[in-house]
């Protein structure tokens, strides 16, 4: 993978490691999927795409990265999927015990075994929401526990894991499934209280696995494995706006971006998706080039703090 100095070529002064506020973890692995090959140059079509986005958000009047965004160098193993999955758990976790707000840009979905992980550990009682077009609750698959079809097993069987989008799934994984945190997609289409009735089932600290298969192939069809009948842009961001208001959002991934050589609007989504899920969670923060941008106070301020003591930091 190629790298870029800066995520969306934003000026030195708010991509130092020190003070920025967030962490972006490139992740271009595509070690297991099955289909749609490509997910490994997903990062890097979505860092060229931000670097032709406007860095004004006009619905909420903010100009986020000047929290500061520091992208780390990617996280590329192709020994193993384990490997892999344990790298990305190893970076996570050391970046929140940093009191940084990570997020990760994949790659194929088993990035996030490593990603939930790490912030299960890290945050009491964490809720998982999961958006996605597949349940990907296997406990196996192709013989290995990491592979894509597997990314929310260990979620399902450790954290508060919501379910929202799904619409292709296997018969063994309904065997696995929490049907009542389960919204699936032909369900959704006909139910304007979803938004409420998922937000209301999440606890406090949620952690946002981001599947861009959730969304329909008509707006984002370069992902491996589309199906139709997915969320559209503007039901998406009005549920995530609602959902960074009401619950304390951690840290999210998003993934599998299959970019398209010849067409470029799915790389786009996915650019405009991130910029703007950063955003929504820090749209009430005045910006302030004075500002102290340690991020410590935002973590201090909710109910739910970090499992560790401040001598692991």
């Amino acid at each position: 993978m190629k790298t870029t100095k800066n995520y969306a070529g934003i000026a030195d002064e708010f991509a130092q490691l020190e003070t920025a506020k967030v962490i972006l973890i490139p992740v271009p692995y595509d070690g297991t999927s099955t289909w749609g090959k490509g997910a490994d140059k997903g990062p890097e079509a979505f860092l060229e795409a931000s670097e032709n986005m406007e860095l004004y958000d006009i619905e909420t009047a903010t100009e986020v990265y000047k929290q500061g965004i520091h992208l780390v160098a990617p996280i590329e193993e192709n020994s193993s999927v384990e490997a892999m999955v344990n790298k990305v758990h190893k970076a996570t976790k050391e970046y929140i015990k940093r009191n940084k707000f990570v997020t990760l840009f994949g790659g194929e979905h088993s990035i996030s075994i490593g990603s939930i992980r790490a912030f299960n550990e890290c945050f009491d009682n964490l809720t998982v929401l999961h958006l996605d077009a597949h349940a990907d609750l296997r406990e196996t698959y192709e013989g290995s526990k990491y592979n894509h079809a597997c990314a929310v097993h260990e979620a399902s069987q450790t954290t508060n894991l919501i379910q929202v989008g799904i619409r292709s799934m296997d018969a063994i994984e309904k065997t696995i499934m929490d049907e009542e945190k389960t919204f699936f997609a032909h369900d959704m289409v006909n139910d304007e209280f979803w938004f409420d009735k998922v937000i209301e089932m999440c606890t406090e600290n949620v952690f946002i696995t981001f599947d861009l298969d959730a969304l329909d192939p008509s707006i984002l069809p370069a992902t491996g494995t589309p199906e139709p009948g997915g969320l559209f842009w503007y039901e998406t961001l009005d549920f995530l706006k609602q959902l960074f208001k009401e619950k304390n959002v951690v840290g999210f991934d998003i993934v599998e971006l299959c970019p398209n050589q010849t067409s470029k609007p799915s790389d786009f989504l996915a650019a405009k998706l991130y910029y703007k899920m950063l955003s929504y969670k820090f749209m009430d923060e005045a910006i302030d080039d004075d500002y102290d941008n340690t991020y410590d106070t935002e973590f201090k301020s909710n109910n739910n703090p970090l499992k560790f003591d401040d001598d692991d930091i």
